[in-house]
């Protein structure tokens, strides 16, 4: 009973011991194998960090009516082009006019009044308290009076701004009001568009921490050039600049909001759009290595290190970025040495090999990654 435990014993610590190295291709004992070697060089390259934006113009108004009634005419389309005070909408004023009327009625009563007890209070035939009363009734006629006309102005909706008109949810019959939750329209700005987003608290850190200059607004100023990338894939040809950020945390999300700007000067962006910002980070003299030459097990990175130009050695490097095609090294590789370009799925450690120089950048332009 004893020795059946303790061969089960020997055949589970076998069992674990293997599981624990990285797995690789044939078993030793093999010939050398003809292999592609590259020698690991020193780059200047540039990675981005993308995230998502929602695009709106640089003024985005929205057009609502100041007083309530039906529309009687719609006089633009959606996506016009207007003008600052170019009529909008036009509301009916057939009840505001007849008010009109009314009013100036009563003013014009009002004002006969006066004009009735001035000589009365010259000759002391009345006290001047009530002329001061009847001028009082005039003043109130005539205010009543051009809130009245001033309504019948509002009735005429004009653009606020220029810009392009959006959506127009209401046609002429439709009752509106300043109190409906949706507006008229919304006249939009699009010469530049705004580009917002929200980076993690980490994130913000080290854009804080690597930035040029000592204060936030000077990190800002000196901050490269954005992309943006559009709902379909392609980048927008034109260039954004991040010129605002709020510095502060929302406790709620754990982000702090960013505000860059695009010129739009052939109009594709819109107000509402969506996409992804692409913020540039370039390592100055970094250590790369192509995809294709490395490969993952146990969330370790390996690749095969040429040792005396006879061997492949299985080595572990720490990656601090992976741009395109290349795999940033931070430890474990130095420039110059040289490594298994391609096969290293046909490779276990201390591999005899035949090492078969070949151009780095025809290595890092391949999209094969083993074991990714």
């Amino acid at each position: 009973m004893k020795k059946i435990s303790y061969s089960a014993f020997l055949i589970s610590f076998a069992f674990l011991t293997s599981c624990q190295q990285p797995q690789q291709g044939p078993q030793q004992g093999q010939g050398p194998i003809p292999l592609p070697v590259v020698e690991v060089p020193v780059k200047t390259v540039t990675g981005y960090t993308a995230y998502p934006v929602s695009i709106e113009g640089t003024i985005s108004s929205a057009v609502r009516a100041k007083v309530p009634g039906y529309i009687t005419k719609v006089l633009v389309d959606e996506g016009q082009k207007v003008s600052k005070g170019q009529t909008l909408f036009q509301l009916e004023t057939a009840a505001l006019s007849q008010d009109a009327g009314a009013a100036e009625a009563n003013v014009n009563a009002a004002r006969v009044e006066v004009e009735k007890l001035k000589p009365l209070v010259e000759k002391g035939i009345i006290s001047s308290v009530q002329l001061e009363t009847a001028k009082a009734r005039l003043a109130q006629a005539e205010a009543s009076y051009q809130s009245i006309v001033a309504n019948i102005g509002y009735a005429t909706i004009k653009s606020p701004v220029n810009g392009y008109v959006g959506a127009i949810p209401f046609r002429e019959g439709t009752l509106v009001s300043p109190s409906d939750p949706t507006p008229l329209t919304r006249v939009s700005d699009v010469d530049k568009v705004y580009a917002f987003f929200s980076m993690n608290e980490r994130d913000y850190l080290n854009f804080l921490q690597t930035a040029e200059g000592k204060t936030l607004a000077e990190k800002i100023k000196n901050f490269p050039p954005v992309k943006l990338q559009l709902v379909n894939g392609t980048l927008y040809e034109e260039e954004g600049k991040i010129e605002t950020v709020t510095g502060q945390i929302n406790p709620t999300t754990g982000t702090v909001n960013f505000r860059a700007t695009f010129p739009n000067p052939n109009g594709i962006l819109a107000n509402g759009n969506s996409g992804i910002i692409r913020i540039p980070k370039t390592y100055s003299d970094a250590v790369v290595v192509p995809e294709a030459s490395t490969f993952e097990q146990q969330g370790m990175v390996y690749v095969y290190k040429v040792q005396g130009d006879t061997l492949a050695v299985l080595t572990k490097i720490e990656v601090k970025d992976r741009v395109e095609n290349l795999a940033l090294v931070a430890s474990g590789l130095e420039a110059g040495e040289k490594i298994v370009a391609q096969g290293v799925g046909k490779l276990r450690n201390n591999t005899p090999l035949i090492p078969q120089p070949v151009p780095f950048d025809s290595v890092a332009n391949t999209l094969n990654v083993v074991f990714k």
